[in-house]
């Protein structure tokens, strides 16, 4: 990098905090804070939720298997984000929204207290922060990894640098700054996609490798193939399941773009947008992966670098500093769209329960808890990514598919299916659990069954058996011994319907200021 490279990335930092700062003005409350007070556009939301699910990951551990395997990264990858986001326009999108606009709460957990009880709640809200800890600290540690390729920096001070500018708009603006710098990121990442795009076309062609003719090459042999390696058949399968919950709410960031929407309508539209971004643009950002064997050799033995590598020999200054900024921009819109979804669950589901104080909060002592939250929670993720290179969580990669895929399933199944009419009968004891063996599947596939298998248990049981322990155990408690109390159907009625529907109680404790205008209807 130098110095037009530099002022390209200091530019942009620049902007993402005055964003924050004139966002602050429309942030007056809690709602406007974790919600946008419901006033956000299908468009922008849809942009935000494309957005907010990307990161650095993608230019580091999925490089790495575009790099060794070829568009199987696509098809296992976004294609099925694509599709499951697609399905979950209609499953999942307007029953979220109406969350909010029926149910007037503010985190997307705080329903459970009356559609299961206050102990699945509490189960769903603390392992869904630890678990977002984590998954954050992994986005962190790739994008100082990129950092430290292009300028030097340590693995620490990368992780400080972005963490800081991060959590000063996100904190300041709430989910009004986040949607607004994500549409920024993503006019950003769309020109520096586009740049390396062309980039490498002209690269190939210098070499004399046509458009097409790239995928005869030697070092591309195999690399058409969409299923290739550890990601097979049932791989693909299992991810599809998954990033169906995952990207329409299971990890709760993606359930605020829905929540803060005007109507459920336009959570749908604001859906289908983000699935037809997720089936279109990672061709154009993969394309340059795809083809980085036959322009670079990767110094690390899972490819992670090849894309930083490339970017680095092909791109001019002033461009190479705008690819660096995608690189920013596509992790500072996780991150800090993941810090106020668990800002969200930590004041309004966790505090309360803890603290008679927090109970009490008013609008101003509320949004303070919420930017305090926030802090915290960024800092934790922060520390955490120092770590992720070390024997507890290996690789950047391992983090991502293994802990969050895994792990989000036992998560996402009592939340995301107890919206839904058919699996009314579920309750609190087929929602804990489903959750708590879920868990216990994990840990046991990933390490004393991994440990004593030859070669170990494949990829695609590791990120599969949790959540299929969890959504049989679910449905089949259910029928065994159904939990379908009038309170409890009264709150599913008022999610599957815009009006008319019976109202659901107040829950008790945190939340009562938020929620208790829904009875009045």
């Amino acid at each position: 990098m130098n110095s037009l490279d530099w002022a390209v990335l200091i530019g942009y930092f620049g902007v993402m905090v005055a964003i924050g700062v004139w966002s602050h003005k429309r942030v007056d409350n809690v709602s406007d804070f974790f919600t946008a007070g419901g006033k956000m556009p299908w468009w922008l939301s849809g942009i935000s939720h494309h957005m907010s699910g990307y990161s650095a990951v993608m230019f580091t551990g999925y490089a790495g298997i575009a790099y060794t395997y070829g568009v199987t990264s696509f098809i296992t990858w976004s294609f099925p984000i694509a599709l499951g986001i697609a399905i979950g326009s209609k499953l999942f999108a307007p029953r979220i929204n109406r969350l909010r606009s029926r149910l007037h709460v503010a985190s997307p957990l705080e329903y459970l207290k009356n559609r299961y009880d206050l102990r699945t709640q509490q189960a769903l809200a603390w392992s869904g922060m630890l678990l977002k800890i984590v998954d954050v600290g992994a986005k962190w540690a790739a994008i100082a990894t990129l950092l430290s390729v292009f300028t030097g920096v340590s693995l620490n001070q990368g992780i400080l640098i972005t963490g800081a500018i991060t959590a000063i708009y996100c904190t300041i603006g709430g989910l009004w700054a986040d949607a607004l710098t994500e549409l920024g990121q993503f006019v950003i990442q769309l020109l520096a996609g586009i740049s390396m795009f062309v980039a490498v076309v002209m690269k190939l062609s210098d070499k004399d490798i046509g458009f097409f003719g790239a995928w005869d090459e030697p070092a591309l042999h195999g690399h058409g193939k969409p299923l290739v390696g550890p990601y097979g058949t049932v791989f693909l399968l299992a991810f599809l399941f998954i990033k169906l919950f995952e990207y329409n709410g299971g990890m709760l960031n993606q359930a605020q773009r829905y929540m803060a929407t005007g109507s459920a309508r336009q959570a749908e539209r604001s859906a289908r947008l983000s699935a037809v971004l997720w089936l279109v643009w990672p061709v154009v950002l993969f394309f340059p992966m795809w083809m980085s064997p036959l322009l670079v050799h990767a110094q690390k033995p899972d490819g992670s670098d090849a894309y930083a590598l490339m970017t680095g020999q092909l791109l001019p200054h002033g461009l190479l500093g705008l690819v660096i900024v995608g690189f920013f921009s596509h992790t500072m819109a996780m991150c800090s769209s993941d810090a106020n979804a668990i800002a969200a669950v930590f004041t309004r589901d966790v505090a309360p329960v803890l603290s008679s104080r927090a109970r009490a909060w008013g609008e101003r002592s509320g949004l303070i808890a919420a930017r305090v939250t926030t802090v915290v929670f960024l800092g934790l993720s922060m520390a955490v990514a120092t770590q992720v290179d070390s024997p507890a969580f290996k690789d950047i990669i391992t983090v991502v598919i293994k802990w969050v895929a895994g792990l989000m399933g036992p998560i996402a199944i009592p939340m995301m299916l107890g919206l839904l009419r058919p699996f009314r009968r579920s309750g609190p004891t087929a929602a804990l659990t489903s959750w708590a063996a879920g868990l216990l599947a994990f840990w046991l596939v990933n390490y004393p069954v991994n440990w004593n298998v030859d070669g170990g248990v494949p990829l695609q049981y590791q990120v599969s058996v949790p959540l299929a322990v969890s959504l049989l155990l679910y449905v089949l408690i259910g029928y065994v011994k159904p939990e379908d109390t009038p309170e409890r159907l009264a709150v599913i009625e008022r999610v599957n319907t815009d009006g008319g529907a019976a109202a659901a109680p107040v829950p008790a404790g945190a939340g009562d200021d938020v929620i208790a205008p829904a009875v009045k209807e």
